[in-house]
């Protein structure tokens, strides 16, 4: 081993430990979670932005501001709403302090290029011009304001839905879900010790306390773009991993083909678009992290499993007799696509 490599492996040794030590710090604040931990950190290394799935009050919030600390750099966020406008995002309008009016950065831009993490709550409340800015800034990481030219480049979105109310929301097309990395559940924990301590264990009732808990700064957040390329380069597959990974895409689009079956659905009739090149391609990077998580140099069939729900299932579009039942059907669809193709020996 030359220098150069030796290194490198060094580098990856350490920033794993970092890594790890992120996610049991995490976990101290939020219990019943470690999956959605993980998936958490997969992104974070991947560098991918990330959709949210799951009720109100699940600790999504908590989740992301304890992420936020143990990275370091700025946690912003903003509550998606009908009047919500795309300026919003840019500047915010007050009263100063001899009744004028004045204009200052708004949550985009506040902190410049110390941002880290940015949480677009209840995304699906706010208009398709929202949606629109947002999605050109989650991908160019830039914006043009004030006269100057503001860059984002350490930027990670989350966002997430109400998936409960259909009154004023705006659905997000296939081609906005497509630039979000991953869909990632965070559901209330079904284990009842964990249910009980939710409820009774009085700690849980301050989550600002329980955020300060998380050692801050476990990972120089302006450093993580670098060391991603790091990973990615590092991270090898061999040529039947390759083919195995085209034929798993092969099964997103034609699934009959693979001799797929759903109980009671025309498979002929479901699928109207499977995941697209961008999503093969994170799907990809997330699995070379999680090999590297898994102190791996090449990525192996269950890197890919361990992330293929949360990366493709979103990105599946259905005809819109099937449309309705997305959740569930992608769910059945990912896991059977799975449990059918080949896996390499």
């Amino acid at each position: 081993m030359n220098m150069a490599s030796a290194a490198t492996e060094g580098q990856l040794a350490d920033w794993r430990t970092r890594a790890l030590k992120l996610e049991d710090e995490v976990k101290k604040v939020i219990v019943g979670q470690d999956a959605a931990i993980r998936l958490i950190n997969i992104a974070i290394f991947a560098r991918g932005h990330v959709m949210l799935e799951g009720g109100v009050g699940v600790g999504k919030t908590t989740l992301l501001q304890s992420v936020a600390r143990g990275i370091g750099g700025a946690y912003e966020r903003i509550e998606g709403t009908v009047d919500l406008m795309p300026n919003d995002l840019v500047y915010h309008t007050f009263l100063g302090p001899e009744g004028r009016p004045q204009i200052d950065e708004g949550p985009l831009l506040r902190a410049g290029e110390n941002l880290s993490v940015f949480f677009f709550n209840e995304i699906n409340r706010a208009r398709p011009q929202v949606h629109a800015l947002m999605l050109r800034v989650m991908a160019e990481r830039h914006l043009h304001a004030f006269k100057r030219e503001y860059r984002l480049p350490h930027m990670v979105v989350f966002a997430d839905r109400n998936q409960v109310e259909k009154n004023e929301t705006f659905e997000i097309p296939s081609a906005a879900r497509d630039r979000f990395m991953m869909e990632i559940p965070i559901h209330v924990p079904e284990d009842k010790a964990l249910r009980k301590s939710l409820v009774f264990d009085t700690r849980f009732q301050h989550a600002e306390q329980l955020t300060h808990t998380v050692e801050s700064g476990l990972l120089p957040f302006n450093m993580l773009n670098d060391f991603s390329d790091v990973v990615q380069n590092h991270v090898q597959s061999s040529q039947a991993l390759e083919d195995y990974v085209i034929d798993l895409w092969d099964a997103t689009q034609k699934p009959q083909d693979f001799g797929i079956t759903l109980e009671g659905i025309d498979m002929q009739r479901l699928i109207q678009a499977g995941a697209s090149p961008r999503g093969m391609g994170m799907l990809l990077k997330a699995a070379r992290v999680h090999a590297w998580l898994m102190e791996r140099e090449y990525v192996y069939p269950e890197d890919i499993h361990a992330v293929f729900h949360e990366v493709i299932a979103h990105r599946l579009v259905f005809n819109s007799m099937y449309e309705s039942r997305r959740t569930v059907l992608a769910r059945e669809l990912t896991a059977k696509i799975l449990q059918t193709v080949a896996v390499p020996s």
